[in-house]
């Protein structure tokens, strides 16, 4: 198996010689470093190409000035395949306010700017320039979220499909396995990659409505979606109703003189399939031409990760998730798991913690009904929102079972499990072994979770369970861990400024805050990102759900208002949630009360004010002469 005796692939004309390779198959270009891991989409996509016989080169991060930089390789027999990276592109420039980020932790040493805005696009044309007419696949998450016409965050505009403007050929969307081997097998057999029009999990652009499926979707147009919020919202629903692998029909729509085809999603892998992926034999590291400029960040908290599952059930609102992995849960085996666990206790750096085992959602073992693997995900029903559904079978059995293992292998002292646990899913669940386990070994003093809001209006709109659910966990989170004798605590993720959300909604996670003595270091504002149902609500105005309209915080004094006022402890933010309860009419929580958010204005000294409202610091900029002032809010005794 060609793959198998290679280190780390090819990335310049000296490793060719080295290999004794003449040509390559393929050339990989990724907007990210080159880290050989199974975390990073570019090192499966090459392993699992190699160990089918074909060779790959990586170019990764090339000058998109220069021409030559994507030539150094020389022409690939077969064809180039094209990805941003692990994010998109503009996710990883931007923030959620539109301000360019400092860093970027898949590129070397962290700096920011060795990928392109819209890397997949200037890529392809880049492409293009350098090879001319030859088969072009790009894949990835920005061209499986950005596949349709799409709202762009960014250009506040809908763009048309990213397979038109890369010039690519075909486009993988999801998670690429199936679908790379079998368009490389029909290249390989001197299938012109016109013809390549049906495989699963990929979309491509034909001229003819002739050549559409017979039983095909046709959405909205392009051309309809950049005119018609309306349409646009109509179009968004159709596309996530068909993402399924078993029941999904083929998508079609008009991009002005051609039509874009989405092909049914590829099936899901099976667990042998699955094991196989992650049981290639990636180095597991970055590659060593990066070590001059301090490495990649990415590769610490997934190098002694794995990854044991993928899909998501939950289907939250606002997660791209739904419509690039899909809601059918694959598995790997115990078996592959643990192979992966002994050799990560193996690594010389290895200090006996693996930092996580879990996927998209950890606890999510199976698909959440025996229905799902024959006739897919219902169409017009959640299984958890907006509650579990009678069908869904709840267990952490089999979890539990394979955390019990990896504890037991040699050198393994801790087994985490950081990468999101679904409340809704494990407070449902009436045996709580595997709750009291969890607590017991897999904490590391915080366990990190995603109620995200807990006003009925908004959590509504980003498909999560209610606040009582959170507080059910909450609480027997707190009762298990006194139980076991452990002080460890619950970290939520919260979101302010989602479609729905009004300042009435914001106060009153707020006075949800102060009431559990919740003080969030960290609040995330919304970020509307192609392909999920939330970012359509917030171009449209429109739930896509009911097309019934929904309000929208779009001016940025007033997220910044409801960002404040889940920080509305922070004497910066003071005068802010001032402003936006009195906006709200809600100025009966400024002043002294316990249910107050907010001192008046007038009384508020940067020394503090006493239990009896008296001044104790400064004002106007001049402190009172009664001691020494220490720290903010804090006076020292004389």
């Amino acid at each position: 198996m060609l793959g198998t005796e290679l280190g780390f692939l090819p990335v310049c004309r000296e490793d060719l010689e080295k290999l004794g390779w003449d040509y390559i198959d393929f050339l990989l270009i990724t907007g990210d470093a080159y880290v050989d891991h199974p975390s990073f989409a570019h090192a499966i996509i090459s392993r699992v190409l190699t160990a089918n016989g074909y060779r790959v080169g990586i170019i990764a991060q090339p000058d998109k000035t220069d021409k030559e930089s994507f030539k150094k390789l020389g022409k690939p027999r077969l064809g180039v395949l094209i990805s941003s990276g692990n994010l998109d592109s503009m996710v990883c420039h931007y923030t959620a306010a539109k301000k360019p980020r400092s860093d970027d932790m898949y590129s070397p040493g962290g700096k920011a700017g060795l990928r392109p805005d819209r890397a997949t696009i200037v890529y392809g044309n880049k492409v293009r320039e350098a090879f001319g007419d030859i088969p072009v696949i790009i894949g990835g998450i920005e061209a499986s979220l950005r596949r349709f016409a799409h709202y762009d965050y960014w250009d506040n505009r809908i763009r048309r499909s990213i397979l038109i403007d890369s010039r690519a050929d075909i486009l993988i969307y999801g998670m690429g396995e199936k679908q790379i081997v079998e368009i490389a097998d029909r290249l390989n057999r001197g299938t012109p990659v016109k013809q390549i029009k049906n495989v699963r999990g990929t979309c491509v652009l034909v001229k003819n409505a002739d050549d559409v499926p017979e039983n095909a979707v046709f959405i909205p147009s392009f051309e309809e979606c950049r005119d018609n919020k309306k349409s646009y919202a109509i179009a968004e629903k159709k596309e996530h109703d068909e993402q399924d692998p078993f029941r999904g029909k083929t998508v079609v729509q008009r991009h002005i003189d051609k039509y874009l085809v989405q092909n049914p999603p590829a099936l899901p892998l099976t667990t042998k399939e699955l094991d196989e992926v992650y049981e290639l034999p990636y180095t597991r590291n970055y590659h060593p031409m990066y070590e001059k400029d301090g490495g990649i960040p990415g590769i610490a908290e997934v190098k002694f990760s794995i990854v044991s599952v993928r899909g998501c059930f939950g289907a939250c609102n606002f997660c791209a998730l739904t419509f690039h992995q899909g809601r059918i849960i694959q598995a790997r085996s115990h078996e592959s798991i643990l192979r992966e666990a002994k050799i990560i206790a193996s690594s010389p750096d290895f200090k006996g913690y693996i930092h996580d085992v879990g996927g998209p959602t950890a606890n999510f073992r199976f698909p959440a009904c025996k229905k799902q693997l024959g006739s897919g995900a219902c169409k017009e029903r959640q299984c958890l929102f907006p509650k579990p559904c009678p069908n869904m079978e709840i267990s952490h059995t089999d979890y539990l079972k394979l955390l019990r293992q990896m504890r037991k292998i040699p050198g393994v002292k801790k087994v985490f499990v950081r990468s999101g646990i679904r409340y809704d899913y494990l407070i449902n669940d009436k045996n709580d072994e595997f709750f009291t386990e969890l607590c017991e070994h897999h904490v590391s003093g915080q366990l990190k979770v995603a109620p995200e809001h807990i006003s009925k209006n908004v959590l509504y709109y980003m498909g999560k369970p209610g606040k009582d659910v959170y507080d059910k966990f909450s609480q027997k989170f707190y009762k298990i861990n006194e139980k076991i004798g452990k002080k460890q605590f619950l970290v939520p993720y919260l979101m302010s400024s989602h479609p729905g959300s009004e300042l009435r909604d914001a106060i009153e996670l707020a006075l949800y805050l102060k009431e559990h003595k919740l003080n969030p270091q960290q609040v995330q504002d919304f970020y509307p990102t192609p392909g999920t149902l939330s970012t359509c609500m917030f171009y449209t105005g429109l739930d896509p759900r009911t097309m019934k309209e929904v309000f929208v915080p779009k001016d940025p004094h007033e997220k910044a208002m409801q960002r404040a006022l889940l920080q509305f402890a922070r004497p910066e933010n003071a005068r802010l949630v001032r402003e936006a309860l009195k906006k709200a009419g809600r100025e009966d929580l400024i002043g002294y009360d316990k249910k107050c958010l907010i001192r008046p204005e007038r009384d508020v000294f940067r020394g503090g004010n006493n239990k009896n409202g008296k001044n104790t610091g400064r004002k106007n900029g001049i402190t009172k002469n009664k001691g020494r002032v220490k720290g903010r809010g804090t006076r020292t005794k004389k």
